[in-house]
């Protein structure tokens, strides 16, 4: 009996001990289960939802640039693409093998497809081709029933109208690199474009836009089963610019067999007219990829296809930089615009000897003849009165050596050479026989065409410091002021200027002028100033000096010197200011001047800076007859 009652005790023992620990366990889980469901059931419910549903990023349309008139100079179209679906097929590569017999496929399309697919759940779409033409379209709309898995999609793609005339201005779009990657999600979906260059590069920001969001129910493994919601985004802004399409298309063509740069400015007030560089590329291509063999065709090119010389090319300005000399020399009252100066056709200092290009010379000529006739012999004297730092310094005020402030990316500086700084990167000081090869725009100093048109637009417009600038608004508000007054003066005399002005057109329209087979045909109404300007790329020996130079067309390419030439219009009342570059073209007045003659005459005729709407069609027609004449 005590036996059987001491089991007893054991077993209730045994019993009450597993019930515990049972109410432990069900405490344990009511427990739980009351935090899941009443303490975290919002947060679960949030987390059960975000499983469900998935959010989406929609890329907006980029914004269009247009010239000043509204011409869309960078757009949109549509990309018409086809997608693969691998489950929707039981022969991926049967379909591709079909598909290519329709539309063609190379070996790296179908290497990179093949890559795609390894890559991804069999559901997601896979782009097969991209930038379907319309009868490719048809043609893979008539054999569905032979293509299980291909479906067509549309998209958008960047075109540019102008296409190379405007390439180095407007630039182009590619895929986002990773330098590109800044936080924004959007950079991150398919097929999105970021500016990589030029006013696409600038203002690309405005350009992007913001992504639009579409609500998706999706299964487990990530299958849309249905759309629950969308919300477009903000399409990118539209910028103006200041460019006339007309313009530029007609200056691209003028320069288009040389390697050269043109820049027209508004010389009141900055607004870049027209900016081309030659040769040039076609900026589509780095929308859909550009090919191995393009790209070496465009670095192994010696005319440098890819750099837009109007901001970037670097060049002596030669006899074009005469006028920045003379003002120095009047500042520091060293010449006067009376006083005349005889050229013998050299001038000696200690053992060298500096040439001007007349040989025998020009006799006695006082500061605006010197001008016109480009006599070096006049801008050593004045040079060696002045000093490299004084001429430095009102170089500095016209633009020349200092950072531009135009929006477009890699506009270089350019060199203005002083006392301070050749004995900072050379170390040794400098020599009075350097001046004077600076007083006609050779040695260290270097500039681009732009900085030149500055210089000039600077010289003619009573002396206003204005800046070169692309962009008249975006998004339909104005960003820059158009108004002369807007700008600073550079704090030159008028009568000085005037004397440069008065000088320039001398150089053009009076007998004796460097450029006096350039100037403006009479149909035009106005005349042209300027001045030319010829830059050596090597050192002519006393030998070669003696037994007489060759002409320039005899020479290999390479040793031929650049021309130059830098103009503004009308001279009476100025309102447009040029410069122009041909590289290895011989000679300012023979191959600079006729370019820029043209390119003043259409500008003038089209006159954009006066016009708010697209030129008439009776000036158009004009216009052509005349270039046809």
């Amino acid at each position: 009996m005590r036996r059987e009652q001491g089991k007893r005790a054991v077993f209730t023992r045994r019993i009450l001990l597993v019930g515990a620990a049972k109410a432990a366990v069900m405490g344990a889980l009511g427990a739980r289960l009351y935090q899941l469901q009443v303490v975290e059931g919002e947060r679960f419910r949030t987390l059960a939802d975000e499983n469900r549903i998935s959010v989406r990023l929609i890329p907006p349309p980029r914004g269009r640039l247009l010239d000043r008139f509204g011409e869309p100079i960078a757009a949109n179209r549509l990309n018409w693409r086809a997608m693969l679906v691998a489950e929707r097929t039981d022969d991926v590569g049967a379909t591709l093998t079909t598909f290519s017999e329709i539309v063609p496929l190379t070996e790296a399309d179908r290497a990179r497809i093949e890559r795609e697919l390894r890559r991804r759940r069999r559901f997601v779409p896979v782009v097969v081709r991209d930038h379907l033409a319309w009868e490719e379209m048809a043609r893979l709309e008539v054999n569905a029933p032979d293509l299980p898995g291909i479906l067509t999609d549309v998209g958008q793609s960047r075109i540019y109208p102008g296409g190379e005339a405007f390439a180095h201005v407007i630039g182009y779009v590619a895929p986002p690199a990773e330098a590109d990657l800044d936080g924004d999600p959007m950079l991150e979906l398919p097929g999105i474009r970021v500016g990589r260059a030029g006013l696409e590069r600038a203002h690309d920001r405005a350009l992007r836009g913001r992504a639009g969001t579409v609500r998706l129910e999706v299964n487990a493994v990530g299958r849309v089963i249905r759309e629950l919601a969308r919300e477009e985004g903000t399409p990118g802004q539209d910028v103006t610019t200041s460019l006339d399409a007309g313009l530029q298309q007609f200056a691209a063509e003028r320069i288009a067999e040389e390697s050269a740069a043109a820049v027209v400015l508004d010389a009141r007030n900055g607004e870049v007219m027209a900016m081309v560089s030659s040769p040039s590329f076609d900026p589509s291509l780095f929308d859909s990829g550009v090919s191995a063999a393009q790209w070496r065709e465009w670095t192994t090119n010696r005319r440098a296809p890819l750099i837009n010389k109007a901001i970037a090319g670097l060049y002596a300005p030669g006899s074009t930089f005469k006028m920045v000399v003379a003002l120095a020399a009047l500042e520091a009252r060293v010449v006067s615009p009376g006083e005349r100066i005889f050229c013998a056709g050299l001038t000696e200092l200690g053992d060298a000897k500096f040439h001007c290009w007349r040989r025998g010379g020009h006799g006695w000529l006082d500061m605006r003849e010197a001008i016109k006739q480009s006599c070096d012999c006049y801008f050593y004297e004045a040079a060696k009165r002045t000093g490299i730092d004084r001429i430095a310094a009102m170089s500095n005020r016209f633009g020349l050596g200092v950072e531009p402030a135009i929006e477009l990316p890699g506009a270089r500086p350019g060199l203005v050479p002083t006392r301070a700084w050749k004995r900072a990167t050379q170390g040794v000081p400098w020599q009075q026989g350097e001046t004077l090869v600076h007083g006609i725009g050779q040695g260290f100093i270097q500039t681009t065409p732009l900085q030149l048109a500055v210089m000039t637009a600077r010289m003619v417009n009573g002396g206003r410091a204005i800046e070169p600038h692309l962009t008249r608004a975006i998004g339909g508000q104005l960003v820059r002021g158009a108004r002369p007054e807007d700008w600073p003066m550079v704090g030159i005399p008028e009568a000085h200027l005037k004397l440069m002005r008065d000088a320039m057109g001398g150089v053009v329209n009076e007998r004796g002028g460097t450029a006096w087979a350039s100037r403006l045909p009479p149909d035009v109404g106005a005349s042209m100033g300027g001045k030319t300007g010829t830059t050596q790329v090597r050192r002519i020996t006393m030998a070669e000096r003696e037994r007489g130079l060759r002409r320039q067309q005899d020479l290999p390419y390479e040793w031929r010197h650049h021309a130059l030439f830098v103009g503004f219009a009308p001279v009476e009342n100025p309102v447009y200011a040029c410069a122009v570059i041909i590289e290895h073209g011989g000679g300012g007045s023979a191959a600079a001047a006729p370019v820029a003659r043209d390119i003043m005459a259409e500008t003038l005729l089209r006159d954009p800076a006066r016009r708010d709407s697209a030129p008439a069609p009776s000036l158009q027609v004009a216009a052509a007859e005349r270039r046809e004449r």
